[in-house]
């Protein structure tokens, strides 16, 4: 026990020493068997392989309408934990449509080991890491089967789905052969609800407002969510129907959002001597408005005990629009041809530190940016069961189809290229002490709200100079992904030894995404002047985020045509981003159920081997370099090409349940796993050239994807120990081992342009590769990997356990822990279209996703009606993902976080009004701002404050 305290040991930031010390006193407490007697007569782990869902068909009364709340949700997924054949982690819902939390990935947080990352625009929970793993490592599954998605990623995002349409979720961590679609961190699968597990008719409503973005410092947002069930019974209860539908709007008021550059601090003169001085920032207000309108239906049919038919549907369609508006400008020297370097005056000087003074040639650009985005999901899928004497034979049958839509207006305005120095303002600045560049007061001399003065042109030359406009941007695409599946299988019980059951199986896949453009290029004022300028429309104004600046702002969208002309770009770089995939996959399984004793212990598990054949094939733009003399169609002629290749894996799994009696289990899980590279990673095509400056000899040089690339694959090795009190609670502890087998990353390799090349292609005039076509490509390759390990503690008890009085109340507690020996070069997410944004900050990074610290604490009452719960969660510092300004994912160091949730409500239980349930919701109580860094975490070179959300609501049930 003295090994388990020293584990425990507390983390260096304020919210860790409370959950942990609380998980490791009822671990011991677990672990001394103080609640042996609660339940003397335990049923020892099922040796069924797949774990069922609360509500489907082999768990009855897990969907029961009678027993609500937060304990019926919590026993219900004990009870699938302490059933599984394998490792596994589950949420299930406290009431029909009610997850604990509002999203499903707040809910599946509190899980050991689980943790999410919040959306950098809406600052709610939207992509989980399992383990210190990436979420892309994850498999995600709708009622077991893979899903097509609107996004960049193979995986649809968990905001998708909304929290009121889903059953229960089960988070899978060790492998098992009979789950298609394995994830290398874990697998996720979300389940909808099963009609004929319920013994009457049910129907549910809710609504609810939401008030968003309180004390974030701007304009407050606000929200309303509506949602209804349906679950009937029919033909002497051979048919279920079940039917939900929810839709929701959201604005979420002002987002104030602050870029110091990176940390830029330039030395410049001032009276003789270097000083330092904040270099430039971009400050911004961000609004996003969402709808979305989801729809599930489940049919089922069992006539008899032998056949059995379900078909679930699955409906999504959503939009957002998201707008910024902000200042952006270089402080001390230029952004830009047009903007003149600034002169420091009138300041102080303290340790070699300019902590105010005034820059004169300051041109700061106006940012009225404009995001749209379109999306829409289709799913359905088809399952048979017969039992035909000793076997029982499955198929299932589905399809998904996501579609996505965007477009991104960026605008500039601001004083033209050719205002004389003369006319140009300045820029005062306090408060700065070389570090706090977010803390700093700026105070410009001019009007940014003038009309007059401030209008849309191009401010600083980005685009070249006035023969190459750029007044601004846009970008446009289309996202399609289409995943077909078939698959039969065969179930049978057997007395062989140790092993009492058999499963063989075959899967077929087959997916089709593509990213295609649909216009890209830079914007320039209607007229042949290329410092053409006109006045921005409209008379609003903003506050250009926390600066309080406040400037001229309008919506672009639309303005193509009337006030801008789009000089549309078909270079390499832009013709690269377009892809086709296609991905073919088969699966052979065999798996084994085991029930035997070893050395006198009972166990139950599983034994399986997956085959996997992939034929793959990845489809791309390839510029004609010969004949590429512009950035139109008719100047840079291209072609489609194509590549692809053909593979195996080979995946064997082991899970073993061993009962040590005193409802107490010791799991062991080992296997191998693989989380197949993003689809963009696998397109064809390249773009190439003679980089104009080079740390080494010149050299051709470009970049490709790799239509030949394989999947990332892992060993893994799981050790579990749980102490069951019934199905009312259970300590456990955990450790796991990942040797990660290869980690795809951008590396250069020697290449021979010289098919692509023409006499017109300018080639090394100097060094070992003068005038040769040998040069580099880079593109995603399989790399080296490493190791990885970490423990989990939990513990989910009822205090009624420890004393009668304290019935109703209860509480969960996880931690867990994760280090990796891996180093990734930082140069390997570099591309010709985005670098991480801590580039050239550092040289190596350890893996995304990663953070070595995860927290959570659930404490709730509910009696009599009542219920209450409060959330607290935490993660530490760790490398994720966000959108670019093209929305092309970028990785970025994000600083540690501590988020609070209240929640409460009360339902009426008997009257006329019974079945009428109230509740209040509290998110982000602590206000804990979305925070990212460079190299330096006490440095916060970009910060987004969201504000607290609140809700409330009524839900009726009858």
């Amino acid at each position: 026990m003295s090994k388990q305290i020293q584990s425990c040991a507390p983390m260096n930031a304020p919210l860790h020493v409370t959950p942990i010390a609380f998980a490791c006193s009822l671990l011991m407490l677990g672990a001394s068997g103080w609640a042996h007697a609660q339940e003397q007569n335990s049923n020892p782990p099922s040796s069924s392989a797949a774990v069922t869902a609360a509500g489907s068909e082999t768990t009855p009364g897990m969907a029961s309408v009678n027993v609500t709340g937060i304990r019926t949700g919590i026993e219900a997924a004990i009870t699938i934990k302490k059933n599984a054949g394998s490792i596994v982690e589950a949420v299930s819902a406290e009431d029909i449509g009610k997850l604990p939390d509002s999203t499903v990935a707040e809910s599946i947080s509190r899980l050991p080991g689980v943790t999410t990352q919040r959306d950098k625009v809406t600052g709610r929970a939207a992509q989980v890491s399992v383990r210190g793993l990436s979420p892309s490592f994850n498999g995600s599954l709708l009622n077991g089967r893979e899903q097509a998605s609107t996004g960049d990623a193979r995986n649809p995002e968990f905001d998708l789905f909304p929290a009121e349409l889903t059953g229960s979720v089960l988070v899978y961590k060790t492998p098992t052969a009979d789950i298609i679609g394995q994830g290398l961190a874990a697998t996720v699968d979300l389940r909808t609800l099963r009609p004929l597990d319920f013994g009457k008719r049910v129907m549910a409503a809710g609504v609810r407002k939401e008030r968003i973005g309180v004390d974030a410092g701007g304009e407050e947002g606000s929200g309303r969510r509506k949602t209804f069930s349906y679950i009937d019974q029919f033909a002497d209860r051979t048919l279920g129907v079940s039917v939900g539908i929810t839709s929701f709007r959201q604005n979420n008021g002002d987002e104030l959002t602050f870029d110091t550059w990176g940390g830029y601090m330039p030395l410049v003169d001032y009276n003789g001597q270097k000083v330092g001085v904040p270099g430039g920032f971009k400050s911004e207000t961000t609004h996003k408005h969402t709808n979305r309108d989801s729809a599930t239906m489940t049919l089922q049919y069992r006539p008899n005990a032998k056949f059995k038919s379900t078909m679930d549907l699955f409906y999504s369609d959503g939009s957002e629009v998201k707008s910024a508006v902000g200042i952006e400008g270089a402080v001390a020297l230029n952004a830009g041809i047009y903007d003149p370097d600034g002169v420091l005056s009138k300041a102080t000087i303290a340790n070699g530190i300019a902590t105010s003074g005034t820059f004169s040639n300051y041109k700061g650009d106006i940012r009225n940016n404009t995001f749209n985005g379109k999306d829409q999901f289709k799913s359905i899928g088809w399952n048979n069961e017969l039992k035909l004497d000793d076997w029982r034979v499955e198929s299932d049958l589905s399809y998904s189809k996501g579609h996505r839509y965007n477009s991104n207006y960026e605008t500039t305005a601001g004083q033209p290229g050719n205002t004389p120095a003369s006319q140009l303002g300045s820029i005062s600045f306090s408060g700065f002490n070389g570090t706090n560049f977010a803390d700093v007061k700026y105070t410009p001399s001019l009007d940014y709200t003038d009309r007059k003065i401030m209008l849309l042109t191009d401010v600083d030359g980005w685009g070249g100079g006035p023969a190459t406009p750029q007044a601004g941007y846009l970008s446009r695409s289309k996202i399609d992904d289409k995943l077909t599946s078939v698959r039969l299988a065969a179930h049978r019980e057997m007395d062989w030894g140790p092993v009492i059951g058999a499963h063989v199986g075959a899967n077929l896949s087959r997916r089709e995404k593509s990213r295609l453009g649909d216009g890209e290029g830079r914007l320039s004022v209607n007229g042949a002047d290329g410092y053409a300028a006109v006045a921005i429309p409209g008379t609003t104004t903003a506050i250009a985020g926390p600066v309080g600046i406040r400037v001229a702002s309008f919506d672009p969208t639309g303005s193509l045509g009337p006030i801008y002309s789009m000089n549309t770009w078909v270079d390499a770089t832009v013709l690269a981003r377009d892809w086709v995939v296609k991905e073919d996959v088969n699966t052979l399984y065999a798996m084994a159920d085991l029930d035997s004793k070893l050395f006198g212990i009972p166990y139950t598990g599983n034994l399986g081997l997956q085959v996997l054949h992939t034929n793959q094939s990845g489809q791309g733009n390839q510029v004609d370099q010969s004949k590429c003399t512009g950035i139109t169609v008719d100047t840079c002629p291209y072609s489609v090409i194509s590549d692809g290749a053909s593979y195996y894996n080979v995946l064997p799994s082991l899970n073993m349940a061993f009962d040590l009696g005193r409802e107490q289990v010791l799991r062991f899980g080992a296997g191998k796993q693989i989380s197949r590279a993003n689809l963009d990673n696998m397109k064809s095509g390249m773009s190439f050239g003679l980089p104009t400056s080079s740390p080494y000899d010149p050299a051709l040089s470009g970049y490709g994807g790799n239509p030949k690339l394989k999947p990332y694959a892992a060993r893994s090795l799981d050790l579990s120990y749980e102490k069951y009190f019934g199905k009312h609670g259970y300590v456990s502890g955990a450790v796991f081992f990942k040797k990660l087998d290869n980690y795809v990353i951008n590396a250069p390799r020697e290449f021979d342009f010289a098919p692509f090349v023409s006499a017109t292609t300018p080639l090394p005039q100097k060094g070992v590769y003068k005038n040769s076509t040998i040069g580099f490509l880079t593109m995603p390759t399989n790399g080296e990997g490493g190791a990885m390990h970490g423990i989990e503690l939990a513990a989910n008890l009822p205090f009624g356990l420890l004393w009668n009085p304290l019935d109703g109340f209860g509480s969960a507690v996880n931690y867990s822990y994760t280090t990796s020996n891996v180093q990734l070069p930082v140069s390997g997410f570099v591309n010709p279209n985005n670098a991480p944004v801590f580039n050239n900050q550092v040289s190596q990074i350890t893996l995304p996703g990663l953070s070595k610290n995860v927290a959570s604490l659930r404490l709730y009452y509910e009696k009599h009606g009542f219920q209450l719960s409060y959330n607290l969660r935490y993660r530490s510092s760790f490398i994720g993902q966000i959108q670019d300004y093209r929305s092309d994912s970028q990785f970025t160091f994000i600083h540690s976080e501590s988020i609070a949730d209240v929640q409460a409500s009360y339902e009426v239980q008997s009257g006329p009004l019974k079945g009428v349930s109230v509740f209040v919701q509290m998110n982000n109580l602590t206000n804990t701002p979305f925070r990212e860094y460079t190299k330096d975490p006490n440095i916060i070179t970009n910060s987004v404050s969201y504000g607290k959300f609140y809700a409330a609501g009524l839900n009726y049930k009858f």
